[in-house]
């Protein structure tokens, strides 16, 4: 719902796999997604929805449209576009919400001028604007 948010949950699993199997399949895991995501950096995670469904057929990616209007490392103040997934915006230190917000504001009306998507934001954003 829109109005749900999560701020504990419980998981439990249910894997009869070897824990050493198990172990490094997921050490495989965190170690690609170490190379092909700026998990060391000050991201609210994935910004931006994929376009289309899983599933679909030519499925289009929020980064790979971000990246083709031209959008990795553009910064506004102290939020830059990351150069390793263009999907993410990171606080490089300073970055104020306004300057998240006319980033990703910026990527959004960059890629509805190169490709005629209209990215939605995946970032649950909350307040008010000054």
């Amino acid at each position: 719902p829109d109005d749900l948010i999560v701020t504990r949950l419980l998981l439990e699993g249910n894997d009869t796999g070897a824990p050493a199997e198990i172990l490094a399949e997921i050490e495989a895991l965190q170690k690609r997604r170490s190379e092909t995501q700026p998990i060391r950096e000050k991201t609210s995670g994935s910004t931006f929805a994929n376009p289309d469904p899983p599933g679909t057929p030519n499925q289009r990616s929020a980064w790979k449209l971000i990246d083709a209007a031209g959008c990795r490392g553009l910064r506004v103040g102290g939020a830059q576009v990351s150069e390793l997934h263009c999907n993410f915006l990171i606080n490089t230190g300073d970055a104020t919400a306004a300057d998240l917000e006319t980033l990703g504001e910026t990527v959004r009306a960059r890629v509805l001028d190169h490709s005629g998507v209209q990215l939605r934001w995946e970032v649950r954003r909350i307040g008010r604007p000054a």
